[in-house]
């Protein structure tokens, strides 16, 4: 970054700005405590108390029930600000106000309005503001200097200690929680729970996914003792009914306040319906007693997008992308592509975090793919495709692994077996390629593909 002519520090380029934000301390390290993230957002004037706040945690789901949340309060025609992570492709993906990322141009001027303030609470810290906390100044400050009437924040990672949790959400919202990060928050859903349910606030609306017996009661034990009301699936709403159709699904579903029918949903699986639910019930008590019309909710869940979730990318072989990384993310995964999808054969593109529980991830996945790639992202963190291939050989046998390192590669060896039938000798004409693994797997996958669909 250089000066201006006037001797004024000159604007910095996206590219620069980027470069600054990963060269901080990165997101996949969790240090708890909120000393940093506070003393930064007081500095900033606490942006994060100018506007009602929705608050999401879970282990799977959060981004796509944080976007309907977003489409359905957008749609009462309130104006929207909504934090998610991590990114698919760009980092501004994760700082949207109304309904769209901040373009780069905004998202480094929400960079130079923190900037000054950086340094100070670096130097008065024992350690640097992180990557994650950084972004997360950033949104608070974009959404206040929009103005947003609402914003929508997930977590990163965990709940009490993530950087979001400097917001007090008047409606949380908690997806089903199962083991992930078991580095940061235990090896057990009941532990982690305890760590989620930190994003329950003293008179807070808590809106829970059907939990197993002791996570629940982790949660409302949390809610008790701050004065909080939850909402539970199956219990006080829920999905009625939800079946498979041509580009998603049709769902009924029982909100808080009425029941909706015959919605049209173009997401795929059971598990977008539940979290369409929930998003339902959280806008339903964001917007108090005017109930949401049923043309508006009507409206928004036919425009809900979701990347990188079971989204079709390619067609003629069809090629999924699905940032699914744990193996109640891939249960989730193979149940919609069994209802939704007739492939024949499926080939799998996996590349995965070493971090994650790889023998759980590909036990789920094995039922539902013919042949596997065991590829890897450019990510520090990515397992190597060989170190993949060890364990998947174990679960699917030597003869239906092949291992390719280059993510493009991989791509194409997958499009010709589910085109050619793949070496197993199935029906030609009607493969499909499945990419997962890790989000960042996904995200280079897009890129690689929209890239090529567009010469």
């Amino acid at each position: 970054m250089t000066d201006s002519p006037s001797g004024t520090p000159a604007t910095p380029s996206y590219a620069e700005v980027e470069a600054a934000l990963l060269g901080r301390w990165p997101e996949s390290k969790l240090e708890p405590s909120l000393d940093r993230i506070q003393a930064l957002t007081e500095l900033l004037g606490d942006p994060q108390r100018a506007y009602p706040v929705v608050h999401l945690t879970g282990t799977n789901g959060k981004t796509s029930t944080s976007r309907m949340i977003d489409t359905l309060i957008r749609a009462r025609g309130l104006r929207t600000g909504r934090f998610t992570s991590p990114h698919v492709e760009s980092m501004t993906e994760r700082i949207s106000v109304d309904g769209e990322p901040l373009s780069e141009e905004r998202f480094v001027q929400a960079y130079a309005d923190v900037a000054p303030f950086l340094e100070l609470v670096d130097a008065d810290s024992d350690h640097p503001l992180s990557f994650f906390e950084t972004v997360v100044g950033m949104a608070f400050a974009a959404f206040a200097d929009a103005p947003v009437d609402v914003a929508v924040l997930e977590v990163g990672m965990g709940g009490s200690w993530d950087a979001t949790n400097v917001a007090d959400g008047s409606v949380a919202v908690i997806t089903p929680i199962a083991v992930d990060h078991t580095q940061y928050l235990g090896v057990r859903p009941v532990d982690i729970a305890v760590e989620k349910a930190g994003i329950i606030k003293p008179g807070a609306q808590v809106v829970v996914a059907e939990q197993a017996d002791d996570v629940m009661a982790v949660i409302a034990e949390r809610a008790r003792e701050v004065g909080a009301t939850v909402y539970r699936e199956n219990v006080d709403f829920g999905v009625v009914n939800q079946a498979a159709a041509v580009g998603g699904q049709v769902m009924s579903v029982r909100g808080l306040r009425a029941e909706y029918e015959e919605l049209f949903l173009p997401l795929y699986g059971a598990h977008q319906a539940q979290n369409a639910v929930l998003a339902l019930v959280a806008a339903e008590l964001l917007t108090g007693d005017d109930a949401l019309s049923d043309e508006m909710v009507r409206e928004a869940f036919a425009e809900v997008t979701s990347p990188g979730r079971l989204e079709v990318v390619r067609r003629g072989p069809t090629v999924l992308l699905d940032a699914a990384h744990n193996p109640h993310g891939a249960a989730a995964s193979v149940e919609a592509i069994r209802s939704s999808f007739t492939f024949d054969p499926l080939v799998g593109v996996v590349g995965m975090m070493a971090d994650k529980d790889v023998e759980g991830f590909l036990s789920e996945l094995e039922p539902v793919l013919s042949e596997i790639v065991c590829t890897q992202s450019s990510s520090a963190r990515s397992l190597t495709a060989e170190q993949l291939a060890e364990v998947a050989i174990d679960l699917f046998g030597e003869h239906r692994v092949r291992v390719t390192p280059r993510l493009d590669d991989a791509i194409e060896e997958a499009v010709t077996l589910a085109e050619t039938g793949g070496s197993l000798g199935e029906s030609i004409g009607s493969g499909g390629v499945l990419v997962t693994g890790s989000v960042v797997t996904v995200g280079e996958a897009r890129h690689l593909l929209r890239r090529a669909g567009s010469r």
